[in-house]
């Protein structure tokens, strides 16, 4: 088995929003801001391939969207899913699997694109099976008010059309993806319905995709929880426990968003569970 990290672009989010009731005085340190108090941050997905499988988690926010979407939201950046692809010897085409770990534009709008003719959409994977969960689906799909505006139409129900959604089996807590593939998958509902956090061994460690449970390693402190987060008291209970495990069992942490740190690993301080050391990639698995 291998694993690479995928980029595929940057964007700007207002940082107010990305941390909630902390005051700018105090993120700005980790996470600074423009004139327009939009903090940089990052779409980095993961490829992970295993004989004939080839899983690709998450897929950034695509290019299909307005002009006016983009200039909300500054789509930005040297890479995109394809060079990345193509950096590693692959096509989209080689795809098998989409693992989705929630249906948010910025995590699966990279799964649609235009048809040939842009009269309608089409999976981007043409060859995959896209993987959600049910609970998840009908959240996102009968969308509250809130996070309407983060779960696109166009983005998931063509997905369903394809024929190509499938749907992990839940259990209580833990539960297996694609058994040969080594991965278990954390399942956390402060910032959207069941969301899902991949879990990996790999080359002797543990790493965990955190998606948007910890999406910067500005986030790492409990009160740091991000405005988009539909249970913020629930989010902290979870980062608790999950960053004391991660912190008992040095994981390594994949960081989804941030523009600057790919990985980093935690430990236990007087002052709670804080940024042990932050690594790229390669620096820790040597994927090339």
């Amino acid at each position: 088995m291998r694993v690479y990290p995928i980029e595929t672009g940057q964007l700007k989010l207002d940082g107010g929003a990305m941390f909630g009731v902390v005051p700018k005085t105090i993120w700005q340190r980790s996470n600074p801001a423009d004139a327009n108090n939009r903090i940089n941050l990052t779409m980095r997905c993961l490829l992970i391939e295993d004989g004939k499988r080839l899983l690709l988690i998450d897929t950034g926010m695509g290019n299909k969207q307005s002009a006016t979407f983009f200039e909300h939201y500054y789509l930005s950046g040297a890479h995109t899913l394809d060079c990345s692809l193509a950096d590693l010897g692959f096509h989209r085409d080689d795809i098998t699997d989409v693992f989705l770990t929630h249906l948010h534009f910025d995590h699966c709008g990279g799964s649609i694109q235009w048809n040939a003719s842009k009269t309608g959409y089409e999976p981007a994977f043409k060859n995959a099976k896209y993987w959600s969960n049910q609970a998840h689906w009908k959240w996102a799909t009968q969308p509250n008010p809130r996070e309407k505006a983060s779960f696109l139409t166009e983005n998931i129900l063509p997905i369903e059309e394809s024929g190509q959604l499938h749907f992990v089996e839940l259990s209580k807590e833990r539960y297996s993806f694609v058994p040969a593939l080594e991965l278990e998958v954390l399942c956390v509902d402060g910032h959207t319905e069941k969301q899902m956090l991949p879990k990996i061994k790999y080359k002797g460690k543990t790493l965990v995709f955190v998606a948007d449970l910890i999406p910067t390693v500005g986030h790492l402190p409990l009160p740091y929880v991000m405005s988009y987060d539909t249970r913020p008291l629930l989010t902290m209970s979870e980062k608790a426990l999950f960053l004391n495990e991660a912190a008992d069992r040095g994981y390594y942490l994949f960081l989804e968003h941030d523009a600057q740190h790919e990985l980093c690993t935690v430990h236990h301080t007087k002052k709670g569970v804080r940024l042990q050391n932050s690594h790229t990639f390669n620096e820790v698995f040597n994927s090339f």
